[in-house]
């Protein structure tokens, strides 16, 4: 399913919401992000879905929630996966690459609140 091309307020928007990511702000991230996907349809929610809830599994991660970080993480690499092959504006396989090992670490007890998220590499700019 195609998605309609996001506007400039979306792209700006979603540039916003990456930037939070990637500074480890990421329940300012899931908000801005969440306020685009509420408007688009399509491979893109399916994607920005994914970011959210890779977003929000390290805010849980940070906070000690290891049951709900592990979850949402798997969930978000899920969409993710699914929307790997398609022309996404952020590095899509590089992240995921990251992130697959991490929900079995955190079950194991191998992963900590200071375990790094992945920093969210362009492709092109949206």
């Amino acid at each position: 399913m195609n998605s309609a091309p996001l506007t400039s307020t979306q792209s700006e928007r979603l540039r916003n919401g990456i930037a939070l990511f990637n500074r480890g702000e990421f329940f300012e991230c899931h908000e801005v992000l969440e306020a685009v996907w509420l408007e688009v349809s399509g491979e893109d929610k399916l994607f920005l879905q994914g970011l959210i809830q890779v977003a929000v599994s390290f805010y849980h991660l940070r906070q000690g929630n290891f049951a709900g970080s592990s979850r949402l993480l798997r969930a978000g690499v899920k969409k993710l996966s699914a929307c790997a092959a398609s022309q996404q504006p952020v590095d899509v396989q590089a992240m995921l690459h990251q992130l697959e090992p991490l929900p079995e670490r955190i079950e194991k007890g191998q992963a900590s609140p200071e375990t790094p998220a992945p920093e969210i590499l362009w492709r092109a700019a949206p």
